[in-house]
């Protein structure tokens, strides 16, 4: 007598799309200042800002505009803000080499940059 084993299909991984993010440079300062250009291979931005330590309330003015490094040219202003305060700000322009151009008066600020990068993730699948 012949045994055969039992035929049973193994589950499949499934995979899914999700987006890591690598670091471009952080910056931070009490003045305006430009930053020193990075290069962004898919053009999704992620910056993450905070502005404290205003000198005399209600004076507080923070803003950031993001510069083709290729021309020079203002693309986005990406923050416009009053006072302190923080946030993440998203920006989706062609891949090229960037810079910011940071404005701030009665403000400390920091700011860091990352990239969006496209990734899949495969599922584990357990017997």
């Amino acid at each position: 007598m012949l045994l055969a084993p039992a035929c049973r299909s193994e589950p499949k991984p499934s995979t899914r799309a999700v987006t890591a993010w690598r670091a471009l440079g952080s910056w931070s300062g009490s003045g305006p200042t430009a930053t020193e250009p990075f290069i962004s291979d898919t053009g999704t931005l992620r910056l993450r800002w905070e502005a404290r330590n205003e000198r005399a309330p209600g004076t507080g003015v923070f803003k950031i505009m993001v510069y083709s490094d290729v021309s020079g040219r203002p693309l986005v202003l990406a923050v416009d803000h009053r006072g302190p305060g923080e946030a993440t700000t998203y920006v989706n322009e062609d891949p090229r080499p960037f810079y910011l151009g940071i404005e701030s008066v009665n403000l400390e600020w920091s700011v860091s940059v990352d990239e969006a990068i496209p990734a899949t993730v495969t599922d584990r699948v357990r017997p």
